[in-house]
């Protein structure tokens, strides 16, 4: 084969260090935008950036050019390093160390875009502790508690 076809959606989730609140207007579409700017240089197409105070949603389509990892630490790296220029308050801004990725059905990307849009509405009622093991259970992910939050 000539070719090398690749077309993997993901949902990739992560929080803040210690789940602080720290995302918030008026930078958090900033943020938002800067995670998509940073995703979409690594050739990983970004369909929606969202979250909440403590944590972020991304929707992409994995580039072939790089591995899972390096996306996300380029783009946890670049962000926390933008997001602390933002204010002062926001010197000591990091995200956890960990993260989640998941693979979307092509046919599902729209329930998926529509979840991460609506972050705001949903964590009216659920914290995101209870939303990530959620979306463990639905991917049938095994975890171990005391590693995922630490």
């Amino acid at each position: 084969m000539g070719q090398s076809l690749v077309k993997n959606y993901l949902h990739i989730v992560f929080s803040t260090k210690y789940r602080q609140k720290l995302i918030h207007a008026p930078y958090e579409k900033e943020l938002h935008a800067y995670i998509g700017g940073v995703c979409n240089e690594l050739e990983c197409t970004v369909l929606i950036v969202g979250g909440y105070t403590d944590h972020i949603h991304i929707l992409c389509m994995l580039s072939k050019k790089i591995a899972l990892m390096n996306l996300v630490q380029k783009v946890k790296a670049n962000s926390s390093k933008w997001y602390k220029t933002k204010d002062k308050r926001l010197e000591d801004f990091f995200w956890q160390d960990g993260y989640g990725a998941f693979s979307v059905n092509p046919k599902g990307v729209d329930v998926v875009y529509r979840y991460i849009q609506n972050q705001h509405a949903h964590h009216e009622k659920t914290e995101f502790q209870t939303e990530y093991r959620a979306i463990l259970k639905k991917h049938k992910v095994e975890y171990d508690e005391k590693y995922v939050w630490d």
